[in-house]
């Protein structure tokens, strides 16, 4: 039964040890010279200013996520449209409402950021 599988484990355990013996072989092989100015803090070419645990406003993180919300619609979108013309009559009306009522949740959430002031940058 599990024949069958037998390729794709030996698939996994190659990639696996690929990855480990190259990963191991780049720190014993390549060089190692640190000094101070390779070991300091990189910011765009700025000197750092205070800590790396400052707080950001939950606006950032409320855009990353809205970001994010709207690319998964563009997933579940794109591939809803190419077929939608090929659905039989009734699947076609069925598929036509429930993309809308997605749509329309969408633009629920997105009313409420605008409404929260989310999408307002100061």
């Amino acid at each position: 039964m599990l024949e069958g599988y037998i390729p794709i484990f030996i698939i996994i355990f190659i990639s696996a040890a690929f990855a480990f013996l190259n990963i191991n072989l780049s720190s014993l092989l390549g060089p190692n010279r640190p000094n101070k100015e390779k070991l300091s803090t990189y910011e765009s070419g700025m000197e750092p200013i205070g800590t790396a645990h400052d707080r950001f406003s939950i606006k950032y993180y409320m855009v990353a996520v809205s970001f994010i919300v709207f690319d998964i619609e563009v997933v579940f979108l794109y591939p809803w449209a190419v077929s939608f013309l090929n659905f039989p009559k009734p699947e076609m009306i069925y598929s036509f409402v429930i993309g809308l009522i997605f749509i329309v949740v969408l633009a629920v959430g997105l009313i409420y950021e605008y409404k929260k002031g989310v999408l307002k940058w100061d």
